[in-house]
């Protein structure tokens, strides 16, 4: 997944100031983003604070770490069946 340019505590902010009455599109306009990418922020990150926002990328990242080492596990299993000539 590609690095987003704005922080956690950025995108909070920008969630805030909407739910403050600012519209949407200034915000956007003010941030250098599209409308979509608003309300994608807004469907992952919305009501949760800087923090907490941190804390869900934190996990995401550590799933995706473990996600890998599984497959690579799954890899080695199937490599040495292979080698051993075990039939599924």
């Amino acid at each position: 997944m590609r690095k987003s340019r704005f922080t956690d505590e950025q995108i909070v902010g920008f969630l805030k100031q909407a739910e403050a009455g600012m519209s949407v599109k200034d915000i956007c306009r003010q941030g250098g983003f599209s409308d979509a990418t608003f309300y994608k922020w807004r469907a992952r990150f919305g009501g949760m604070e800087a923090s907490e926002a941190q804390r869900l990328r934190d996990l995401e990242a550590e799933n995706a770490r473990l996600k890998k080492l599984l497959a690579e596990a799954h890899l080695d299993i199937e490599a040495l069946k292979v080698g051993f000539g075990v039939k599924r």
